[in-house]
């Protein structure tokens, strides 16, 4: 059996290429399936074929050449991880070649990480609408709590034609829920479906890396000044270096997933409002604390919160200090939960196989 795979292809994001090599390695250890990512240009409908299409694509293609020649030590770093995952020779559009890889392939899957969030996904590449092959749904996720009429719409076009449907967050299911009578489970995200020495099969020390003792800070949104200088107090009070793995002056910004790694797995506490950056802590066992994101007046935490709630895990919000109890961990429940939780994904594929 072929598999082809939809996902979010973001060179620039450690959880998206991680939980793409998840979802291949996951098939590939446990059914012996080989899934290739299918690599898809634009988020357009297939009606769209306009003038803003063109554009669209234009600018879109030009994108991923301009990556593939970067020369910038963060992109070479992503495309050295990037060689890990089988990808499909050809990108996905609607300008004519969807036919062809539809029938490349015998099943599709669609997931994980945000790929059905309105604001900006959800398109018919994203529901699968170019194939009548059968379709599963992989742990996608919408990123937001709820979604708009006509998105509703257009998604219960397309999700009745899936041959099993699974969602990584409660809010996920109540959205399909409303628009289906199918039956929808709610699963972990690909990356918990490897276990801590599958992922150090990939790690790599970052080469700038000079201390032991340090602070990760991994957030996708804003920090305000006072949460600032509360992770410099506790960087102050335990001697340890704060790396800022997103801030572009840092050196650190160069690091690619591979290196992300290294840095979840050692440090002395995780300091994000990121989703896999709370996923790998628990994973590795690490201390970390959750600070609440906004984004676009959106809310975007519901992914978070039914992570910290499955795993019992709700006391590593941020409130108004990091405490001492914050700099501890014992995940020893979070573990049992989660081999249970790996265990329902495979009932759910095994199902989805038949």
């Amino acid at each position: 059996m072929k598999i082809g795979l939809i996902t979010i292809n973001d060179n620039n994001n450690y959880g998206n290429r991680l939980q793409n090599f998840a979802t291949q390695e996951f098939f590939h250890k446990k059914y012996n399936i080989d899934v290739y990512t299918i690599k898809n240009s634009i988020l357009l409908n297939k009606n769209q074929k306009n003038l803003k299409y063109f554009i669209k694509f234009f600018v879109a293609n030009l994108k991923l050449v301009l990556e593939k020649f970067s020369l910038s030590k963060r992109q070479q770093a992503f495309n050295q991880f990037n060689k890990k995952i089988k990808y499909n020779k050809n990108i996905i559009n609607w300008y004519g070649n969807y036919k062809k890889i539809s029938n490349e392939y015998d099943m599709f899957l669609v997931g994980s990480d945000q790929v059905w969030n309105p604001y900006g996904r959800m398109s018919d590449i994203e529901l699968l609408s170019f194939t009548e092959k059968s379709k599963i749904s992989f742990a996608p996720s919408f990123g937001v709590s709820e979604i708009k009429e006509k998105d509703k719409e257009k998604l219960k076009k397309e999700i009745n034609k899936f041959k099993a449907i699974s969602v990584r967050e409660n809010e996920g299911k109540k959205i399909i829920q409303e628009v289906t009578d199918k039956n929808v489970e709610v699963l972990v995200d690909p990356t918990m479906l490897l276990e801590s020495n599958d992922w150090d099969n990939v790690i790599r020390k970052p080469s700038q890396l000079k201390t032991d003792k340090y602070i990760l800070n991994y957030f996708l949104g804003n920090l305000s000044e006072d949460k600032k200088q509360e992770i410099e107090r506790i960087a102050k009070e335990n001697n340890c270096e704060i790396i800022n793995i997103l801030d572009k002056n840092s050196p650190f910004y160069q690091t690619g997933p591979s290196e992300f790694l290294y840095l979840e797995k050692n440090a002395f506490l995780i300091c994000t409002d990121s989703f896999h950056s709370c996923v790998f802590a628990i994973i590795y066992n690490r201390p970390f604390v959750v600070f609440n994101r906004e984004d676009k007046n959106v809310s975007m935490n519901s992914r978070i919160k039914t992570l910290l709630s499955k795993f019992k895990l709700e006391n590593r919000y941020f409130k108004n200090s990091i405490t001492n109890e914050l700099l501890e961990c014992d995940y020893t429940e979070s573990h049992l939960i989660l081999k249970e939780e790996r265990l329902k994904a495979v009932n759910f594929i095994n199902e989805a196989l038949k």
